[in-house]
């Protein structure tokens, strides 16, 4: 579905993004992990047209995104989360998801069509019965679940999720999990950035290490935990000595 060929970013003189190319299969879950500053997020904000690329090629089912705006690549059915949520507080749950829904599409949709896709989503994630609640309202785990509605609600192909677990608690990153394990069963594709090493390992069908805006290693999560490069770049010690 995705293809990423030589795909460089600078800032400068600084590299966030060096020659980085790799595939992403349709209905595949690909883990992204690394040290802070490894170009997680840089990542993307180049796959989502929030930034451009200096070189390379961003392909999603053979077409260019490079050079198109965000809208246009959400049109295209790419939605992302951020690490910072922002709902529209003063708006209900509906109405949050509702704007993902109208303001997605290049074409016209009704208020209806637009509603039915809000409950659906809502129901995916597990926040249907908070509908009629105001975004200010929310903790901050039923607003991560908010924000992936929303996502969802454009009618994602490629779902892009950057730190969805940060900041929440056991129960909440239990709950998250949980809908994204939905999300991935209903045939959406998920490229998920992610520090908890224990969510890559129980969600990622592949894991890609970034170090230094480079591919590190690239593999199944069993492997990349085992690989030495991980483990000295990024995991420190073994997985074993750090779930003990």
């Amino acid at each position: 579905m995705l293809k990423i060929r030589g795909v460089s970013k600078r800032y400068g003189g600084v590299a966030a993004i060096s020659d980085l190319s790799f595939d992403l299969a349709r209905g595949e879950v690909l883990g992204v992990i690394g040290p802070n500053g490894a170009g997680k997020t840089t990542l993307l904000n180049l796959i989502t047209g929030y930034n451009a690329p200096n070189e390379g090629s961003i392909l999603l089912e053979g077409r260019e995104l490079r050079g198109l705006a965000p809208y246009e690549i959400c049109r295209l059915g790419v939605a992302r989360t951020f690490q910072v949520v922002r709902p529209f507080a003063e708006m209900t749950v509906n109405d949050n998801v509702m704007t993902g829904a109208l303001f997605a599409s290049d074409k016209w949709i009704s208020a209806q069509d637009a509603a039915l896709r809000a409950e659906r989503a809502l129901d995916m994630v597990g926040l249907l019965h908070k509908r009629q609640a105001l975004g200010s309202d929310l903790t901050i785990g039923e607003k991560k679940k908010l924000e992936l509605a929303r996502a969802l609600a454009t009618k994602a192909k490629l779902l892009l999720l950057d730190e969805v677990m940060s900041g929440l608690t056991g129960s909440e990153i239990d709950a998250v999990m949980d809908a994204i394990e939905r999300v991935a069963d209903s045939g959406v594709t998920i490229l998920m950035i992610e520090h908890l090493v224990g969510v890559i390992l129980a969600l990622a069908d592949r894991v890609l290490v970034l170090n230094f805006g480079r591919e590190l290693f690239q593999g199944t999560p069993e492997e990349v935990i085992a690989h030495p490069d991980v483990i000295e770049s990024y995991l420190g010690q073994p997985l074993e000595r750090l779930q003990t």
